[in-house]
């Protein structure tokens, strides 16, 4: 007897939206975004046609590393509001049909959290094997090579105590001692805790960090590392990152997530793709979706990028759902990355692509990098390397919602100024403009969310060369789609390898091209897309 097809899940068939609440609405006028300003924003995600909400975090934090340093895991810092507003919002995100993924970050606290001030209280304090304490060297150094993301040794020492604690960021952000039971209990009931509320997936911080190697062995010189990178980058991280044993960790938060309904996890690993995949887990129990971050990482030439997408599609396991990623909080945004016509392009391709798409705050109206001026950089990687042009704040400056003094997102001074052009690029602006980015995004959001073909059907490569992507999407028993993409700024020309297609523009960068007929051979313009429907 024929296996029936499973049906998908919603995290297969949502497109997911990261906000970074600092960044999204003020509603009580300090500059900052907060929980009841995304409440008051909820309508225009959904028409736009998202179902997902990816929060970054927004728990009791000092804010050194901006609330990635987390104080209190069950609690909301009080600049983004109170649990009853995080209840509320859960309940409006939930009353739309929409689903609500919480940032979760198990592989370190701030120094201000509650375990940190134990474990570095006393040497035989119950908690102190909680961090990673080590002694010195003899000679009174770090005891291995090991470097911290954010510049400098990853080791710091601690007078009180004598002995040095690991911290992969900030010194203000010690590793937690994931080979402890009692670390992974507590942090498994943090999960339990947001589960319980109603929550509907976690996207986890540096999963792949979460075990170091127990002989603390030196990492390896990186022979390549050039001036102008991360300092980070002068060794292989092999040892501080990626070992086998992280996958029994995430099996366990895979096996909590289970026990409730429909549950999904998101990990964000930075890695090749062979090893990204060993995070599915065995059987397909580890993480729903290891993040994919190929689009963020590579040139924008359409030869890579269709070798990379063939070679994901390849190394996927059998249960495995793909995903992709085009911006996020860490990241320089794509217009910026790309310019903004060919962030058209990107657009059409993240939202045809097989797998889950995750759509970064502002880039459905193609909001750009902020140069914002030395004195006024906050982020902790900015201001640790200075002179490297690594702060992260260019890509968080605030939503640019109307035309009004500080873009409908506040009605005080922002916590990081907003981009000169904003009275012409907001949401309000685009939203009646048929030829907006804004609209070209919701148009290809609804388009994906209507066909089975672009959400769920199967991915066929049609042809690639130097300036062209092409290739099919299709669904049995449904219209099938031919995805064509000029990833460059002159004209292309594509007549594919094995016979004719013939079909109908459905959707395109230039919507003058729409309703066209396709055969045999199809010639683009510079920085153009099509979506063409299949006879």
């Amino acid at each position: 007897m024929e296996e029936q097809p499973q049906p998908h899940l919603w995290w297969q068939t949502d497109v997911i939206y990261q906000i970074y609440p600092r960044s999204y609405q003020d509603s009580n006028g300090d500059g900052i975004g907060d929980l009841q300003g995304i409440i008051r924003r909820l309508d225009h995600l959904k028409w736009l046609g998202i179902n997902a909400v990816w929060l970054s975090p927004i728990y009791p934090s000092p804010m050194a590393d901006f609330g990635y340093d987390i104080a209190d895991y069950t609690g909301i810092h009080p600049l983004f509001g109170t649990l009853d507003d995080f209840d509320q919002l859960l309940n409006e995100i939930h009353s739309r049909g929409m689903k609500l993924i919480l940032d979760l970050v198990p592989n370190h606290t701030s120094d201000q959290h509650p375990w940190f001030l134990e474990s570095r209280s006393s040497r035989d304090n119950p908690k102190r094997d909680w961090y990673i304490w080590k002694d010195a060297l003899p000679d009174g150094s770090p005891p291995n090579n090991w470097l911290s993301v954010f510049g400098g040794s990853g080791w710091e020492w601690d007078e009180q105590t004598g002995q040095y604690y690991y911290h992969a960021f900030l010194k203000e952000q010690p590793d937690l001692n994931w080979r402890n039971p009692e670390v992974q209990q507590a942090m498994l009931d943090v999960m339990r805790f947001w589960l319980d509320k109603g929550v509907d997936g976690f996207r986890v911080d540096v999963m792949w960090h979460m075990i170091k190697d127990d002989q603390f062995r030196d990492n390896p010189v990186n022979p390549d590392y050039q001036p102008h990178m991360a300092t980070y980058e002068q060794l292989y991280p092999v040892y501080s990152t990626d070992q086998a044993e992280v996958h029994d960790i995430v099996r366990k938060m895979r096996e909590v997530l289970d026990q409730y309904n429909e549950r999904m996890m998101i990990g964000e690993i930075y890695l090749p793709i062979q090893k990204l995949m060993t995070y599915y887990g065995i059987d397909g129990k580890g993480a729903h979706l290891p993040f994919n971050f190929q689009l963020l990482s590579l040139s924008w030439d359409a030869r890579l990028i269709a070798g990379a997408i063939d070679q994901y599609e390849a190394a996927l396991p059998p249960t495995g759902w793909p995903n992709w990623v085009l911006g996020n909080h860490d990241q320089p945004r794509i217009t910026s990355r790309v310019g903004v016509q060919q962030a058209r392009v990107a657009a059409m391709l993240l939202l045809t692509l097989r797998g889950t798409p995750t759509i970064y705050y502002g880039d459905e109206i193609g909001m750009r990098d902020v140069p914002i001026p030395f004195e006024e950089v906050q982020d902790p990687q900015g201001l640790n390397m200075p002179d490297k042009n690594l702060s992260r704040d260019p890509s968080r400056t605030p939503m640019q919602w109307d035309n009004s003094e500080y873009a409908g997102f506040t009605n005080a001074k922002p916590w990081l100024r907003l981009a000169r052009n904003f009275a012409r690029e907001n949401v309000q602006a685009q939203k009646n403009d048929p030829y907006s980015m804004l609209s070209l995004y919701r148009r290809l959001i609804a388009l994906r969310q209507q066909q089975p073909s672009l959400m769920v059907g199967n991915y066929v490569p049609v042809y690639s060369d130097n300036q062209v992507l092409a290739f099919m999407r299709q669904a049995d028993g449904h219209p099938g789609f031919l995805v064509v993409l000029n990833l460059s700024h002159r004209p292309c020309y594509v007549k594919p390898k094995h016979g004719p297609l013939a079909g109908t523009v459905e959707l395109a960068t230039f919507p003058e091209f729409e309703g066209s007929r396709i055969e045999d051979s199809i010639s683009l313009g510079g920085d153009e897309g099509i979506i063409v429907r299949l006879d």
